[in-house]
């Protein structure tokens, strides 16, 4: 490879890193910006009004790119569904009951831990090689976890267990985790601006009958300028413009590679939260925060070939 053909293709490795960190600096706005609205506006209205702006504005980029409505190919129906299905309409109906319950960095410190979760997927269904210091990773992701539900004191998950806003939380995990190893597939047969349009059209479609069924018209009615202003936000730069960028970055990276990013959605969501909303980062949370983080660096480690560079085993069985 010549030392042009390097630079350009370091440069491209580049704008896929800088992609993806300012995806997690989004997401981690996310967690301020819908404790906010949750505490204004039912989670099926709010996670609606979130899609319905981000489709709108995932159809004009894609008008601009000229592509219009373009057609999912044959045979990614079902994934666009289940990207819908898990990545806005489960994910989302947590997501804002969850922070109508329990702060935004305490829940963002436990969706840290999605890495860890698709690297678990991995080893246990696609059987990916595994070495022990993935399974201590994931290991100690979980223990980490366990450490922020419990306040610093995991025994206590066995006699108390984990909150509903807790249990709101860890069901977003699972909704992330399947829709990150979702959309490895999908974005193989299609470009991401249209896999992540449809499955946002997908998903608020089904979003549709139970915000209507729970008070949407009269709380979009009601909702204050600055619910509004965090909805706009939600649906245009957080899903939009996020959704695309961590899409980009499934498609060069891989899944579990480009989920590895997602560690840093905790550190901007802990420092936003705490300057913006006030809200107190206690020892539990910071070293509960810290086993997760460390957990998920070792969880996604390269395998190393014998004679031969690292490699991420698991990148191209998305």
């Amino acid at each position: 490879m010549s030392s042009a053909e390097a630079g350009v293709k370091g440069r491209a490795a580049l704008v896929v890193y800088v992609k993806l960190t300012a995806c997690m600096a989004l997401w981690g706005a996310t967690w301020v910006s819908g404790r906010y609205v949750a505490q204004g506006m039912g989670p099926f209205p709010a996670a609606f009004l979130r899609f319905f702006s981000a489709s709108i504005f995932l159809y004009l980029l894609s008008c601009r790119a000229g592509h219009g409505w373009p057609k999912p190919p044959h045979g990614a129906w079902g994934g666009v569904v289940f990207l819908g299905l898990t990545g806005v309409f489960l994910y989302n109906a947590m997501f804002f009951s969850g922070l109508a319950l329990i702060p935004a960095a305490r829940a963002a410190m436990i969706v840290a831990c999605v890495p860890s979760a698709v690297a678990l997927y991995s080893a246990l269904v696609l059987r990916a090689p595994t070495t022990a210091l993935k399974a201590l990773g994931i290991a100690l992701s979980l223990f980490g976890v366990a450490v922020i539900l419990s306040g610093g004191d995991p025994r206590t998950l066995f006699t108390h267990g984990p909150s509903t806003g807790d249990l709101y939380i860890l069901g977003c995990v699972v909704a992330w985790a399947a829709y990150s190893i979702g959309g490895g597939r999908v974005v193989q047969k299609m470009p991401p601006l249209s896999a992540v349009m449809w499955s946002c059209v997908v998903g608020n479609a089904m979003l549709l009958p139970p915000a209507l069924l729970t008070g949407l018209v009269p709380q979009a009615l009601a909702a204050s300028a600055t619910v509004w202003a965090n909805l706009l936000f939600l649906g245009v730069g957080a899903t939009g413009l996020a959704f695309l960028w961590y899409h980009d970055g499934i498609r060069a990276l891989g899944a579990p590679r480009a989920s590895i990013f997602i560690n840093l959605v905790p550190v901007f969501a802990t420092l936003l939260s705490t300057a913006l909303l006030g809200e107190s980062v206690g020892l539990p949370l910071v070293a509960g925060g810290a086993m997760v983080l460390a957990g998920v660096v070792l969880a996604n480690r390269p395998v190393q070939r014998q004679g031969g560079p690292a490699v991420d085993a698991n990148a191209s069985r998305t």
